[in-house]
């Protein structure tokens, strides 16, 4: 009988990150799970390479048990031929060991959350791996998941969604203890806890938790640089910058911005380069650096000038448009007295906002009020709370920000 090549193994090895032997090894540990450890014959990469060239076409049951369970698929979409009718359908396994206590103690430490589980439930967090090979694909789950998590955030603001990240990373970090993985994929999901962290950093400082959010944007840095993503590390660069700022440290937030600017790798991302830019010149207006913070903001308009549309943004990159850089300068000017300035851009924000952007809109609708009240409109001011509707918004930072524009409008 001819040979005919295993075109679907090597696809499948190659989208589980797994060698020859990588592979080999992985056989043997789930054939030692289900059948115990004392047989005599092991699979080595021999076997492998046989399987991929079809001199074997339809391997041992024990070890067909085992490319089932690593692949998630029959042996037959793995590219394997029945040797007849009798060997088409495999015996069941033996019953594997139950799952380990570390996942019902996930389990039970995430129920006691009530106010998260809405959100986790929606995002499928219950159904991260705990168990078996990791591929690329399941790390392209994970970040669809936190993508959502994401434009949750954009509608409504922080609320639970810090709680509901911890819980994912545990999640995650569950999976690295106990699942098997290559190079890229280890790589990949710490990326994604970098990104997990930073998430949760916003929700906690969008939930008036400074403390909180700059440990976790510090745990953000510490996972990017074990993932090696430059983006990544620039996200996390960036967002202490914020945290900076906004506990008045402006100096360091400079610094800290500058540091995320210096890696070039980044900054060939056109959105992220703007974002930092427009973000140095908020700090450098701080420090009263009138020149720096011009040539900044005019840095962040040539680099969101490279965006080639038609080309989708990173899912955490999602808030930043036109509407976002105009509010960004709107900062920029206020920081350097130019209150009819940041007036006029955060009007512009305003007209520019895409409609999902629900949490952006109140902040950019109280920031309004903010200049107004800045510049002795209080009509205006009255007039631009009035027309504000937060009912369906979850961030204290925001709504003590309203708070305190509608004590000053009574006062």
């Amino acid at each position: 009988m001819d040979r005919q090549r295993n075109h679907q193994l090597v696809l499948l090895m190659k989208e589980f990150d797994l060698s020859h032997r990588g592979l080999a090894s992985e056989v043997n540990r789930i054939t030692a799970d289900m059948f115990g450890d004392n047989h005599p014959r092991k699979c080595t990469d021999r076997h492998v390479r046989r399987w991929i060239s079809g001199e074997v076409r339809w391997p041992w049951t024990r070890y067909l048990h085992a490319l089932e369970h690593i692949f998630g698929r029959p042996a037959q979409t793995i590219g394997f031929i029945p040797r007849g009718k009798s060997s088409t359908n495999l015996p069941a396994p033996p019953r594997r060991s139950p799952a380990p206590k570390e996942e019902s103690m996930l389990r039970r430490r995430f129920m006691i959350a009530p106010a998260a589980v809405t959100v986790a439930v929606a995002l499928g967090i219950d159904e991260t791996p705990s168990g078996g090979r990791l591929s690329m694909s399941d790390v392209d789950r994970v970040h669809q998941r936190i993508g959502r998590l994401d434009a949750h955030f954009f509608a409504i603001g922080g609320g639970p969604l810090a709680e509901v990240c911890q819980v994912f990373i545990e999640r995650l970090r569950a999976a690295l203890a106990s699942c098997t993985y290559g190079d890229r994929v280890e790589r990949a999901l710490h990326g994604a806890i970098s990104s997990l962290y930073a998430s949760a950093g916003w929700a906690a400082h969008d939930m008036g938790d400074s403390t909180h959010a700059a440990l976790l944007h510090t745990a953000s840095l510490q996972s990017a640089l074990l993932a090696g993503e430059p983006t990544a590390a620039a996200r996390a660069w960036s967002n202490l910058a914020l945290q900076a700022r906004s506990e008045g440290r402006h100096r360091e937030a400079v610094q800290i911005t500058r540091a995320a600017l210096d890696n070039r790798r980044a900054r060939q991302d056109p959105r992220i380069d703007a974002l930092l830019h427009a973000r140095l010149a908020i700090g450098q207006a701080h420090t009263a650096d009138r020149n720096g913070a011009a040539r900044s903001l005019l840095a962040a308009e040539q680099a969101y000038d490279r965006v080639t549309p038609g080309i989708p943004a990173q899912a955490w990159l999602g808030f930043l448009s036109p509407a976002e850089l105009s509010g960004l300068a709107a900062l920029t000017h206020q920081a350097l007295g130019q209150y009819d300035h940041a007036e006029a851009a955060t009007i512009q924000a305003l007209k520019l906002l895409p409609a999902p952007m629900r949490r952006q809109r109140t902040l950019y609708t109280v920031q309004l009020a903010e200049l107004q009240l800045a510049q002795g409109e209080r009509d205006q001011a009255a007039a631009t709370i009035t027309q504000l509707d937060s009912s369906s918004l979850d961030s204290r930072r925001i709504t003590d920000r309203i708070t305190a524009v509608q004590r000053t409008l009574t006062a």
